[in-house]
């Protein structure tokens, strides 16, 4: 059993060889069939936007002439694409907790490794985005998981180029921040390397689900940019539900997004960017309760958290880097587990008059650093690396360890495209993800490491 295992772990190490579940990501071939464009026209590598393709989204997947409203095209197209990714995967935690047996039969948790490995295959996202007339966009995207329970991961309506300036446009419904390094155009897929970890990143203990950058949003947006988009600006207004519908929450918890970000031509070496944002928002501990369950929407006692960072995209010819740094900061009733007690993430409820924080209770502050470099060989094939480090500067108890649950994050891999044409896109994926966080172990409390190794066809059409 031991031969075959280390035979192939080998091989595909040696390739690079990797993929996973596909995390929902933005690509539409229907753009490209629409105004008889290549995928390389808007892509660095798809899904990935080049600025050509950032700025064909941000005019509201228009190019300013005659073919942008839906009225001038031919019948049969339909502006609609299909995603899904067979895979093998392999993944791997050092340290499970598990039941075990004592000499004298007594039973005990024991931690274990645990290493799986087969063929799978991914959720599916069904895309459809384009005009609805000249300057009214949308975006509509339902995702299921992999056994076909559906969501809906995006579902918006813009409002571009009012008054005939792009400086203002207006967007409702549900979507991604407006930040120049995107989550759901990422070239990573495993479940170790598939997102960036600081957009979702959690100090242990804490129960603020609802600063997660990464997860689409619901709200109001304003986004403006020059005409040329080098500089762009965007501000706005969310409900504080991490992107779940129906304000299970707060009666009235908002939060705020704002981004900005400004290019520079460097002429043969490309346009770099450089970028800041901000969230700050409130968001209930405590929950009205029948029978001792909470009652949704009725979250009460708001408190607060932010999170602020700087990102740059920089091209030197064919290489180039993505990198963001991020500092959180949650109220200290988020780091002692208050807060997403709907879900059952928090056990705890903050009950005026008999809820009170221990004297160890600190306000959970981290900061964040990833850098991803991108070589491209030539459109059709693409290697990646990224870095990313998690670190908590003051931990939600003065009992904690400086270091609990500090995460590092290293992921290698490449992507080539045999097929790429205005009717379809088809990658190989391949993917390796390592990934370490401190002193979380269930049993021992030490350092739990994992890893993914996957390869996979990754297409859309």
């Amino acid at each position: 059993m031991a031969f075959p295992r280390r035979h192939v772990t080998g091989c595909l190490l040696i390739l690079f060889l990797i993929l996973t579940a596909l995390p929902e990501a933005y690509a539409i071939p229907a753009f490209a069939r629409k105004y008889g464009l290549r995928c390389s026209a808007c892509h660095e590598a798809w899904p990935m936007l080049n600025y050509f393709g950032q700025k064909f989204k941000d005019n509201g997947y228009q190019l300013m002439n005659d073919r942008d409203s839906p009225v001038w095209q031919n019948p049969s197209y339909w502006p609609a694409t299909l995603r899904i990714t067979p895979f093998w995967h392999r993944e791997s935690t050092d340290k499970v907790a598990v039941d075990s047996v004592t000499g004298n039969g007594a039973s005990a948790t024991v931690e274990r490794q645990l290493t799986y490995h087969g063929f799978d295959y991914s959720g599916l996202d069904i895309l459809t985005a384009g005009t609805l007339e000249k300057n009214v966009s949308f975006l509509l995207v339902p995702s299921s998981d992999e056994t076909g329970a559906f969501h809906m991961e995006s579902v918006n309506v813009r409002l571009d180029n009012l008054l005939h300036s792009p400086w203002l446009n207006v967007k409702m419904g549900k979507f991604e921040l407006d930040n120049i390094i995107s989550e759901k155009r990422i070239l990573t897929l495993s479940p170790n390397g598939g997102g960036y970890q600081m957009y979702h990143f959690i100090p242990q203990g804490d129960a603020n689900i609802f600063g997660q950058i990464g997860d689409n949003q619901l709200g109001l947006e304003w986004m403006g940019h020059s005409a040329n988009d080098r500089t762009r600006l965007s501000a706005a207004l969310l409900s504080t539900t991490d992107g779940n519908p129906d304000l299970s929450y707060g009666r009235g918890a908002y939060s705020g997004f704002f981004a900005a970000s400004q290019a520079f031509d460097l002429g043969k070496l490309g346009v770099d960017r450089i970028g800041g944002y901000a969230m700050v928002g409130q968001a209930p501990t405590s929950y009205l309760t029948l029978a001792g369950q909470p009652i949704p929407s009725s979250g009460l006692g708001y408190h607060s958290f932010h999170r602020e960072g700087f990102n740059g995209l920089f091209y030197f010819g064919k290489l180039d880097f993505l990198v963001m740094t991020q500092h959180g900061w949650d109220d200290a009733w988020f780091g002692q587990g208050y807060g997403d007690l709907i879900d059952g993430v928090a056990t705890l409820n903050n009950i005026p008059g008999t809820s009170f924080l221990p004297a160890t209770a600190r306000a959970p502050t981290w900061n964040s650093y990833m850098v991803e470099t991108h070589w491209v060989q030539n459109p059709q094939l693409i290697f990646i690396q990224r870095s990313e480090w998690d670190r908590m500067s003051q931990q939600p108890s003065s009992t904690f360890p400086s270091n609990f649950g500090d995460i590092d994050n290293y992921v290698f891999g490449l992507r080539w495209y045999p097929i790429m044409n205005p009717r379809a896109g088809f990658a190989i994926h391949n993917e390796y993800a390592w990934l370490r966080q401190r002193g979380t172990a269930p049993v021992s409390g030490t350092d739990v490491t994992s890893s993914s190794v996957m390869i996979g066809f990754d297409f859309d059409f």
